[in-house]
């Protein structure tokens, strides 16, 4: 057996505008998670966290640093279609979120769009054209 990616983990500066901009592009997070630290939502196999502090070396929770600043990383959300990428991309502007790159069509025939989070990673929209 391989390795495997098992959990992809998101630092925030501010849990509830993170959690407004995931549940806008559609992730299903459980309610109440506003007065949380720590956020997983279970997606096929994987994990996917929201996270207001960074992790030490020895998970000392005396230790835990704000995650203020973000990590620059690239979240990739599969729509299927060029129009679900092209409505979900317009909402979330509409929303008032940044525009990363409007929606194009790629050299390997695949529509990418891409927009800001709340902390300034870029999230990228795909499907087929």
């Amino acid at each position: 057996m391989g390795l495997e990616l098992y959990m992809v983990g998101v630092m925030v500066d501010d849990m509830g505008k993170a959690l407004e901009f995931y549940r806008r592009l559609g992730v299903a997070i459980p309610e109440g998670s506003e007065t949380q630290h720590h956020v997983e939502i279970k997606m096929r196999g994987m994990t996917f966290f929201l996270s207001t502090h960074r992790v030490n070396a020895k998970w000392d929770p005396a230790k835990i640093e704000a995650a203020a600043g973000g990590y620059r990383i690239l979240l990739e959300f599969y729509l299927e279609t060029r129009e679900a990428v092209e409505a979900k991309y317009a909402e979330m502007i509409g929303y008032g979120y940044n525009s990363h790159v409007a929606p194009y069509l790629t050299p390997y025939n695949m529509i990418f769009a891409m927009i800001d989070d709340p902390d300034g990673n870029t999230v990228l929209l795909s499907g087929m054209p």
